[in-house]
């Protein structure tokens, strides 16, 4: 690593039989950045904002580093002061997504996501630091890396149209990003934005899955 640490990773091969799969327990996970995740069952996990939490600190370092003659030890240690920061950001990062992966298979058969392109919302988007920052595709490659050996499936559902569908009736109610609550004028379901987008991308996912979705629409 840039900073200069070494890590060590072991492979064992061992027969432990898989665990049952928890298919009766299933949830919808919609992404975002005024919340990290809304979940169709009505939780909410913050966003972390890793990278706004040292960017001020990470600020400072490349000032400094900006400073520093070329060729000169203290450009030397500069370099690496700004180094240790980024690292100490992507060790946060993955360890946030690693143990939200880990505490989902253990709760859920059935966990469904919106396959987004995170690279287009990236490079098109006004909120691209944000995007970046909040690390969506972590958290749904740590999740598949666990499921198997949680007994839990993980599926990827078309984004398109999921925070506009009201997950009651199916009309369409168009809203601009700024607004945060859903409300049908067909069928009069007014709840969270993210919530109601949740609940659509559960939907999805069991379809995809042949599975009936009883309990999945709100009354």
């Amino acid at each position: 690593m840039p900073t200069g640490k070494w890590f060590a990773c072991f492979s064992v091969e061992f027969a432990e039989p898989l665990p049952p799969w928890k298919g009766n327990v299933v949830v919808g996970i919609d992404v975002g950045l005024e919340s990290f995740a809304t979940l169709s069952n009505g939780e909410k996990v913050a966003n972390p904002r890793f990278f706004r939490a040292e960017e001020k600190a990470l600020a400072k370092a490349q000032r400094n580093l900006s400073k520093q003659p070329k060729g000169t030890l203290q450009r030397v240690r500069a370099i690496r002061i700004v180094e240790r920061i980024h690292e100490r950001i992507a060790n946060r990062r993955t360890d946030f997504v690693n143990q939200m992966g880990r505490q989902l298979v253990n709760r859920f058969g059935v966990i469904a996501f919106e396959d987004l392109n995170i690279k287009d919302m990236v490079h098109s988007h006004t909120l691209a630091k944000s995007i970046s920052d909040v690390a969506w595709r972590m958290l749904i490659k740590s999740t598949e890396s666990k499921a198997a050996y949680a007994g839990s499936k993980i599926v990827l559902v078309d984004p398109k149209y999921t925070s506009q569908l009201c997950s009651r009736c199916g009309l369409i109610v168009k809203k601009d990003l700024s607004e945060r609550a859903h409300n049908c004028p067909e069928c009069g379901l007014a709840m969270d934005r993210d919530l109601n987008a949740a609940i659509n991308i559960l939907r999805l996912g069991l379809q995809s899955l042949r599975i009936k979705s009883v309990g999945v629409y709100p009354r």
